[in-house]
């Protein structure tokens, strides 16, 4: 069980990390309690030339500013006012690329996700989606900006690997604003996971 150094989120590849963060395992400790889910589906954004990221073009405001940071920090933000999402910083400092966490297989403190989210856990909307991500995780704008290597989130290497033949890749979802760049293949999922989204 090794918790990722702050080395590897600063590998400049975003795409890279975006499928081999598959069978990580991401987990949150808030107000003392431990959840922890393997990461089953992720997107990658690619930084100020993406028509799809936040920081498309160089945007810089307070809300983007922690994609801006040294790759290793949770960017988290609020969609449609409703979902908090987690995108996971990458790259170096002022390359404003991330990862979105888009889906985990439940797997520590499945108890306390439960009450976070009113769905059976063995229920694919559990924790399918970056918004029932985040909720299951307890993960809300307090995380915005916090270390991925100090103790209330963090990554693990438990030596889950997939095979290319396991992964599946398909366009990002929600994204018809990109233009052309909205069906690039940067959606990475685990085929045969019920909580990842497939196709």
């Amino acid at each position: 069980m090794v918790k990722l150094p702050q080395s590897y989120y600063t590998n400049t590849n975003t795409i890279f990390l975006a499928e081999d963060l598959l069978g990580k395992v991401l987990y949150t400790q808030k107000d003392g309690l431990v959840t922890a889910g393997r990461i089953v589906e992720t997107e990658a954004y690619f930084g100020i030339m993406d028509k799809a990221s936040h920081a498309f073009n160089g945007k810089r405001t307070s809300r983007t500013e922690p994609m801006y940071k040294e790759g290793g920090v949770a960017y988290v933000y609020l969609c449609y006012g409703i979902h908090h999402l987690l995108n996971i910083v990458t790259s170096g400092a002022d390359d404003p690329q991330c990862v979105l966490i888009r889906g985990i297989e439940p797997l520590v403190g499945i108890d306390v996700m439960a009450l976070r989210r009113p769905v059976r856990p063995e229920k694919p909307s559990f924790s399918n989606g970056p918004g029932s991500t985040a909720k299951a995780l307890g993960i809300d704008a307090s995380f915005n900006g916090v270390l991925l290597t100090g103790d209330s989130i963090w990554i693990e290497d438990q030596g889950i690997k997939y095979s290319s033949a396991q992964i599946g890749k398909a366009a990002r979802i929600g994204i018809a604003y990109a233009q052309e760049q909205a069906v690039l293949p940067l959606r990475f999922f685990v085929k045969d996971s019920r909580y990842a989204r497939n196709g």
